[in-house]
């Protein structure tokens, strides 16, 4: 099993809308861990879908899947949670809000030598701050080739537990999630 855990000290970076979109574009079998409760954008998503993947469980453990992609609420991330993940994706807005929560995120990770990787979310096309924001963080890391743009279509899907794939498959949104994906997988099977 491939278990990948979304992490970020700062609320409101895309976390949940990733592991939803990324499990759903996956194949196999796939399921998603909601640990950010009481909030639990992700558990809402799930209970919304009609879909009967991916799977929604409560623990690490199982062997049985192909993939697990983990949500995280915004804070210090769990060691063990970390500690358990074969790769942490660090979600980013575009913001000097979101490049100072970065560093305390990091430095977990770091310590416990795991592979990680940035993800600009919420970026507006070919702006001055989102081209700052990749070249800042391509100094800490790995930078997704992709990244996610600021678009209506993320938050929509979240209602109606799709995905935006699911939605449209022709869509922006779509083709992002689907690059991403590309590029977590080569990551995830590297060896």
């Amino acid at each position: 099993m491939k278990t990948v855990v979304l992490a970020s000290l700062k609320g409101g970076s895309g976390k949940s809308t990733i592991v939803a979109n990324l499990a759903v574009e996956a194949s196999g079998k796939v399921a998603v861990m909601d640990m950010d409760s009481p909030q639990g954008s992700l558990s809402h998503w799930w209970n919304a879908r009609t879909a009967e993947t991916p799977l929604f469980i409560d623990t690490m453990t199982p062997a049985h899947l192909d993939y697990l992609f983990v949500d995280t609420p915004p804070q210090r991330p769990d060691t063990n949670t970390v500690q358990a993940a074969d790769l942490i994706i660090i979600p980013v807005k575009p913001s000097p809000n979101d490049l100072r929560a970065v560093g305390e995120t990091l430095s977990v990770i770091e310590r416990l030598h795991k592979d990680f990787c940035f993800v600009i979310t919420m970026a507006k096309a070919r702006t001055r701050i989102a081209i700052d924001t990749l070249q800042v963080l391509a100094q800490y890391g790995k930078v997704a080739p992709v990244m996610l743009g600021d678009r209506i279509d993320y938050a929509e899907s979240m209602i109606d537990g799709l995905s935006v794939g699911e939605m449209s498959r022709k869509s922006k949104s779509a083709d992002e999630i689907t690059q991403l994906w590309d590029y977590v997988n080569s990551l995830l099977h590297k060896d």
